[in-house]
């Protein structure tokens, strides 16, 4: 019984999710979206250009469109935080947990003090 209870439940989903693809293929913000990506994808044939030639054209077009990567697996960079010592005035800025200093000052002074320490 428990199958034919999943296949009903499967059912009932699918005529869901067939409703609101047939609702967002009539949303004319996505056709456009999506003609425009078959225009692009034409011109990619038509020059034989791949994705990542693209991307270095608009790259060289506006720097900010650049990837960063050459494998285009970007990964958002951590904030640099800065830890100053109360006791010794000394400044620490990391984008990290591990950093030597401040591992030190965890030992000697604890880690919710050295959390404390941390500026804007």
């Amino acid at each position: 019984m428990a199958n034919i209870n999943d296949y009903y439940q499967k059912k009932q989903l699918l005529e869901k999710l067939s409703d609101e693809l047939n609702k967002m293929e009539q949303d004319q913000a996505l056709k456009s979206d999506l003609e425009f990506e078959n225009k692009v994808k034409g011109l990619m044939d038509q020059y034989k250009k791949s994705p990542k030639d693209v991307l270095q054209i608009l790259g060289a077009i506006d720097p900010s469109v650049a990837t960063g990567k050459a494998d285009g697996g970007t990964r958002a960079k951590r904030p640099l935080k800065t830890y100053k010592n109360p006791h010794t005035g000394e400044v620490v800025k990391t984008r990290g947990g591990n950093h030597k200093t401040l591992n030190e000052w965890r030992q000697k002074y604890g880690k919710e003090a050295v959390q404390g320490w941390q500026q804007n």
